[in-house]
């Protein structure tokens, strides 16, 4: 503990300044993505306007949690001080990320390395670094991760439940972290921890389900039911098709409440469903393998990252700051494969911000948006790199039925020679 603190106050300051280097970053005044429907939501709140029901909400309630605070401070400081509470979002995600590591045994020059690529990550992200909120579920999503490793499982089901009202992609971790305290701490914790996942995802979600339940039946519809937006795999591969020739792509205003861009026909509407199979499939895979192979902390980091790159790279609506989430888990994948995946994931995250300040090229179908395929390709690569890596790290059965021949054969000859020892 006192190793990930020290490492983490060294990089917290170089964090800092590279949240500070963007357009939009800390300490400028510019807002981009949401930051300011943030601020409607919350002024409207104190306004006495309850969310979902007075007001449609495209966000999860959790994220209500990170939306309101900065409200409290007088009028003009808002923007300021959600960017604030980001950046300390990104340093709760940096010592998180030191702590797995130094909890799984990295130290010297990869614990560093990892704790400033993670501090240098805002130059990467660009303008929606503190502008959108995805920081708080991804160091929820992490420090999870690190209460799990080490052995604070009821604290960690219940950042992952905060985690999961506050977007929805971390719930593909909580069969992996059910698995994983199963094997480590028994059936009776697994399941004491699981209610306090259930528990939290509770207490956070029902009043606003009492307050307005049309409301917020209309948010998670509106969210699950897009169209095949833009930025998506499904889309990208639309997109390669319009700019060769070979298909007449269109952009439309996303038909439900939540705000969108997405392309429109029969065609694009089969793939957005085809590619929700697939994301389920490749998750799906990933809680297999998992559920295959040993349940270690490594495998289980291994997985987690799988997951959710699958998760994002299948998804029907694929936003810049979504990458944001797989920053504090790349990190935590070894060896080479670790490497690539930061590579890609920092790659996905540079080739989002040459077309963020673009958006108009993008709708009218230029030739900017090769560079949302490049960027979709990468994820899905990163999907498929992870998969593997965690496929080869599962025992094939054959092998499993051998070793375990071999481990009887000895122990027969071990209860043979201690037979015959006592015989003597």
């Amino acid at each position: 503990m006192k190793l990930a603190a020290r490492v983490s106050a060294l990089a917290a300051p170089v964090f800092l300044l590279a949240c500070a280097v963007p357009d939009g970053g800390l300490f400028r005044a510019e807002r981009y993505r949401d930051v300011h429907l943030y601020g409607i939501y919350a002024d409207g709140f104190f306004r006495g306007e309850v969310p979902y029901r007075d007001v449609f909400v495209e966000y999860p309630p959790g994220a209500f949690a990170v939306f309101m605070p900065p409200a409290v401070l007088p009028g003009g400081a808002y923007n300021a001080a959600f960017k604030t509470l980001m950046a300390l979002c990104g340093i709760a995600a940096l010592f998180c990320v030191v702590l797995i590591l130094v909890t799984i045994g990295v130290r010297g020059r990869s614990l560093y390395a990892a704790a400033g690529i993670f501090a240098l990550s805002p130059l990467a992200v660009g303008p929606i670094s503190l502008n959108t909120y995805d920081l708080f579920p991804a160091a929820l999503t992490v420090g999870a991760l690190a209460a799990l490793l080490r052995r604070r499982e009821l604290l960690a089901f219940g950042l992952l439940g905060l985690a999961v009202t506050a977007k929805l992609y971390p719930l593909v971790l909580v069969p992996l972290a059910v698995l994983y305290v199963w094997s480590v701490a028994g059936q009776a914790r697994a399941l004491r921890s699981l209610a306090v996942l259930a528990g939290v995802v509770l207490v956070v979600i029902l009043p606003f389900a009492i307050l307005g339940p049309d409301g917020l039946w209309d948010s998670f519809h509106a969210q699950s039911s897009r169209g095949l937006q833009i930025e998506s795999l499904g889309a990208a591969f639309l997109l390669a098709g319009h700019r060769i020739g070979a298909y007449e792509a269109s952009v439309v205003h996303g038909t439900t409440g939540a705000a969108t861009r997405d392309l429109t026909g029969s065609l694009p509407d089969a793939l957005a469903t085809f590619g929700s199979i697939l994301q389920l499939a490749a998750v799906g895979l990933v809680w297999l393998l998992f559920a295959r192979g040993p349940r270690n902390a490594e495998r289980l980091l291994l997985a987690s990252t799988a997951a959710v790159a699958g998760f994002l790279a299948f998804n029907r609506f694929v936003s810049p700051q979504y990458v944001v989430w797989l920053i504090p888990l790349v990190l935590l994948v070894p060896g080479r494969s670790g490497a690539a995946a930061i590579a890609m994931v920092g790659a996905s995250l540079v080739l989002a911000q040459i077309w963020f300040f673009h958006y108009s090229h993008v709708f009218q179908l230029e030739g900017i948006t090769w560079l949302i395929v490049l960027r979709d390709a990468l994820l899905l690569a990163l999907y498929v790199l992870l998969a593997l890596r965690l496929k080869t790290s599962t025992p094939s059965s054959e092998k499993t039925s051998r070793q375990s021949g071999l481990r009887r054969k000895a122990a027969r000859s071990v209860a043979v020679a201690n037979g015959s020892h006592r015989s003597a």
